[in-house]
């Protein structure tokens, strides 16, 4: 290999067959995408990709949403209604070592599309459903959006301001949470594809993902049988760890252990308070902390947000500014994430880059987010060579 020579992308060679829509599969294969593999995104004539319509902001036809989720793709279009379109997905699906879907359970199976038939004749394909409660029971056939799974899985009922209503998580983190997870299973799958030469289908429900999200919360409940309930910025297992009110502005503190408690109430003027029995460990602040937290939102206001900021971060203290998305964007850091595509068809694009670096670099965008039907011809001669 010459010394200067770029090292293929890990998933460099492997076509991805892609009729998911929305986020959730989207995002998946965007990941796959973002590593190397050829990701073919199937869509439906005329409308393409519900989410090419969420918008405003539009760029060149196409929603802002969109963009953000497909890049690294070629697009195809084609009408799974007719003979000519079934045969040409059949093509694709027998052509490619991955297909990913999202469609409601039995609909792959009319189309003669699902992991069965497709396995029959390709044994060693991948085939990745995301569902919205998996594939049996009574809620099977329901369709499942990011916000339906945030009330049913209980998200909603725990963010949000004490006393106030169930509040949604201001991005679809489930969706996005459901995708990090077919990703992960359809890479597994591979890994043991190449080690049996036989493929296998794995599937994914958003219900279950978003469950699986609770975390801490579902084990408070589960293990201890707390009942959680919205807390605004703070956390029900750790304290001081939430947003304080300063003279001009919020930030976030951090104290995840009592050594960094103990900085804290140096930083505060109140040494003292981790000596106190009631604030010595993070079990009495825990118990502790309607006494704790107003004590410290009192001197915490005396104060702008920036002397605070420093001085705790000079003692080592996790913390940090509540930044609007004009202020992420403008940070050194917030700046690296963002890449500059050119476009023919969109124009200047910019966004945010896939965040897994390779090499100690970030992935890059080989493609931009294709226009509907783009690649339609160029994928169809491929498969009649």
């Amino acid at each position: 290999m010459p010394e200067h020579s770029t090292p293929p992308l890990p998933l460099a060679g492997v076509r991805v067959a892609d009729f998911s829509r929305v986020l959730a599969g989207p995002l998946a294969t965007m990941l796959l995408g973002d590593l190397g593999a050829d990701v073919i995104k199937v869509e439906r004539p005329g409308t393409g990709d519900d989410t090419r319509g969420w918008g405003p902001p539009f760029v060149g036809g196409d929603a802002a949403y969109f963009l953000a989720l497909n890049r690294n793709k070629r697009s195809v279009v084609l009408d799974l209604s007719t003979d000519d379109g079934l045969s040409a997905a059949r093509a694709l699906a027998l052509s490619s070592d991955v297909v990913v879907e999202n469609f409601r359970p039995g609909l792959m199976t009319r189309f003669g599309l699902d992991h069965g038939a497709l396995a029959a004749e390709q044994p060693g394909i991948v085939y990745c459903s995301l569902t919205a409660f998996g594939d049996e029971g009574e809620a099977a056939t329901k369709p499942g959006y990011d916000i339906i799974m945030q009330a049913l899985s209980g998200i909603m009922s725990v963010t949000g301001q004490p006393g106030g209503g169930p509040t949604k998580v201001g991005v679809a983190l489930l969706d996005v949470i459901c995708g990090l997870y077919a990703a992960n299973a359809i890479q597994a799958a591979l890994l043991g594809r190449a080690a049996t030469g036989v493929g296998g289908r794995v599937s994914v429900s958003l219900f279950d993902a978003s469950v699986a999200a609770l975390v801490n919360q579902a084990a408070n409940f589960l293990l201890g049988g707390v009942v959680p309930r919205p807390m605004g910025s703070a956390h029900p297992n750790i304290v001081p760890y939430q947003l304080f009110e300063t003279s001009d502005r919020p930030f976030i503190l951090a104290a995840g252990n009592d050594r960094l408690f103990a900085r804290t109430c140096e930083v505060i003027g109140f040494s003292e308070l981790a000596q106190d029995d009631r604030f010595a460990t993070n079990e009495s602040r825990v118990r502790n902390r309607e006494q704790l937290i107003p004590l410290m939102q009192e001197v915490f206001s005396r104060r702008p947000s920036a002397d605070w900021l420093a001085a705790l971060d000079a003692a080592s203290v996790p913390c940090a500014p509540v930044r609007g998305m004009d202020e992420v964007f403008g940070s050194p850091e917030g700046a690296a994430m963002v890449q500059e595509v050119e476009d023919p068809l969109h124009g200047l694009l910019r966004l945010v880059a896939g965040p897994i670096r390779l090499s100690g670099s970030l992935s890059e965008v080989r493609l931009p987010p294709p226009a509907l039907g783009e690649h339609t011809a160029e994928v169809l001669g491929e498969l009649d060579a």
